[in-house]
């Protein structure tokens, strides 16, 4: 009697196991996301090199990783095409936009999906954003407050739409409306597109400084929605911070690199917001030339 209890439960244990892994199965192989993709101009749409129409598009597709390719129409000739690797969660968004310049460095766009956090966050109500971009370093703006430079992972923010920018001087900047749903994480993957401007004013610049001694330049603070402009040791955002200078002040030109103006202090203590600097640079963004 013993020994059939036993044989009884060792078969009801191994049909719950066989229930288990095969819902758990079936579940994964039914898990369906959604796609969404568009791009400027229109182009032919590849998943795994097979052709499945044209942008704009949007269509449920299995949770996974896929390679796309767009390519643009044929009156679009001097164009690039672009790939790369996507992932579609289940009963989430994936969102594809780009916007395909005369090469790779002049094209920009983004790639958005939402997963479950691993970890629940310790306040209910909240979620995390990742960003990256390229190239990388960019500084990342979260609904107009700066947040640090990409890569970057920005916890604890409140769930609900939410304004997500990146800039790195030299380059067009980015924004994106973007949602936060509570227990959630939103991957922002961030491309951005040189600013060919940029580069040839620098040149003009230089040229001119070669053929003739310019006459003393100034620069003003623009409006922004900081209110404020850090003034950098270097022309880089990873340099020192050395001081926040405010909008409307007028500072001595010393030299310019691309997306950098390098500045002397005018002597106006009322002007800082904090620290202090002899010279410094700043974003040419958010300034103007005189």
């Amino acid at each position: 009697m013993k020994g059939k209890l036993i044989i009884l439960l060792v078969l009801v244990l191994l049909f719950i196991g066989f229930v288990v892994v095969r819902f758990f199965i079936l579940d994964q192989q039914n898990a369906y996301g959604k796609l969404k993709i568009i791009s400027s101009p229109t182009t032919s749409i590849f998943i795994n090199n097979m052709i499945i129409g044209k942008t704009p598009f949007e269509d449920k597709y299995k949770v996974g990783e896929y390679l796309v390719k767009l390519i643009p129409e044929s009156s679009a000739t001097d164009t690039a095409s672009w790939n790369g690797k996507i992932n579609v969660y289940k009963n989430a968004l994936t969102y594809v936009n780009r916007e395909l310049g005369s090469s790779d460095i002049f094209s920009a766009g983004e790639i958005f999906t939402t997963q479950k956090m691993d970890t629940p966050p310790k306040n209910s109500n909240t979620g995390e954003i990742y960003v990256e971009t390229e190239p990388q370093g960019a500084i990342v703006t979260l609904d107009n407050d700066e947040k640090g430079v990409a890569p970057l992972v920005m916890q604890d923010v409140l769930s609900g739409d939410h304004e997500l920018s990146v800039f790195m001087p030299g380059f067009f900047r980015r924004t994106q409306k973007i949602n936060v749903d509570a227990g959630y994480r939103v991957n922002a993957s961030f491309k951005l597109a040189m600013d060919q401007s940029q580069k040839q004013l620098s040149d003009v610049a230089n040229q001119a400084s070669s053929s003739a001694t310019p006459a003393t330049a100034t620069v003003t603070v623009n409006s922004n929605p900081q209110g404020w402009l850090r003034v950098r040791a270097d022309a880089t955002i990873d340099a020192t911070e050395e001081a926040k200078v405010k909008v409307g002040e007028k500072f001595p030109l010393l030299d310019e690199k691309t997306g950098w103006y390098q500045i002397k202090f005018n002597g106006n203590n009322d002007g800082l917001v904090s620290g202090t600097f002899d010279t410094g640079w700043i974003s040419s963004e958010y300034a103007t030339k005189q």
